[in-house]
């Protein structure tokens, strides 16, 4: 089987990241991380219309009628630049919720007893009735808890609550948001490299120094090691692959971003710089679908 990128592929994830590069730079991160959790619809309805939540909907359906690996590369570039928003739930609603599709609808959906911008969704998957706010460790992601089991996944993935969907679905709604995690590894691992070879220290950039080399060496192992998972599980849809892939991202993602502070030393630690924003995020995905010890459970099982 080959697993190289087909030039289509190539020119989707270039033409998603100029489109995200564009409309959703720094400024525009920083800007939505001050308006205290507020979605921008016009964004929304600009992803709608680039084909983001439509990108799986067959073509006789509106959609753009591509497949899970491309979805996995679109939801990668995603996770690279923090783009807020229930991305998945609307993403795997269009073509059954009206409106999802072209971003006109904001579904989000109940998954760990937590349902993220609830607020400002227009549909909700599952039973967020007597739903609380909570504090969310990251800015970007604003969430609400809901009593009890609130429709947390089961050992396998699938759903054992008010949450309960196809279990395909709920599969490929782990599998893109390890795709996420990748891109946020991705992410902090160049800015790591970017930061050692601009930065000096007695005379020479930190890029120089052994401990630097290892820290961002380890951090592109991780990368491109839980990259590889994500995208052959995209091909094979198989849950133990899924939920493997999950625990290599999760990893990816939040060891990376810790790494990333490490070389950035004290500046890493302050607002201003943008490396916590992603170790803050991975902490929030890792824990919205599929959790490591459940994972690790689906994992055994399939051994």
């Amino acid at each position: 089987m080959d697993f190289r990128l087909t030039e289509d592929q190539r020119a989707l994830r270039r033409g998603v990241r100029d489109l995200l590069d564009g409309r959703f730079d720094r400024e525009a991160l920083r800007a939505a991380v001050d308006s205290g959790g507020a979605l921008d619809r016009d964004l929304w309805r600009e992803l709608g219309a680039a084909g983001f939540f439509a990108l799986r909907v067959p073509e006789e359906e509106g959609g753009v009628g591509l497949g899970l690996p491309e979805a996995v590369l679109v939801f990668e570039e995603a996770g690279r630049v923090l783009l807020p928003g229930p991305l998945v739930a609307t993403h795997l609603a269009a073509g059954t919720v009206p409106g999802a599709a072209e971003g006109d609808v904001v579904v989000t959906a109940v998954a760990e007893g937590l349902v993220p911008w609830l607020d400002e969704a227009d549909v909700v998957l599952g039973d967020a009735s007597g739903a609380v706010p909570v504090r969310s460790v990251d800015p970007l992601t604003p969430l609400h808890r809901v009593p009890g089991d609130g429709g947390a996944t089961g050992r396998d993935g699938g759903a054992a609550g008010p949450a309960s969907g196809p279990a395909d679905a709920l599969g490929e709604a782990v599998l893109l948001t390890a795709a996420e995690q990748v891109g946020s590894a991705g992410r902090t691992t160049d800015m790591a490299v970017s930061h050692a070879r601009g930065r000096e220290q007695f005379g020479q950039a930190i890029g120089g120094f052994q401990a630097i080399k290892h820290l961002c060496a380890g951090m592109l192992v991780r990368t491109e090691l839980a990259r590889a998972a994500v995208r052959a599980a995209s091909l094979t849809v198989d849950p133990v692959e899924i939920a493997g892939a999950k625990l290599l991202a999760d990893e990816a993602a939040t060891a990376n971003a810790r790494d990333c502070l490490q070389v950035h030393g004290g500046m890493g630690f302050t607002w201003e710089a943008d490396v916590h924003l992603h170790l803050k995020r991975a902490w929030v995905r890792a824990e919205l679908r599929l959790p490591a010890a459940r994972a690790e459970e689906a994992v055994a099982a399939g051994l």
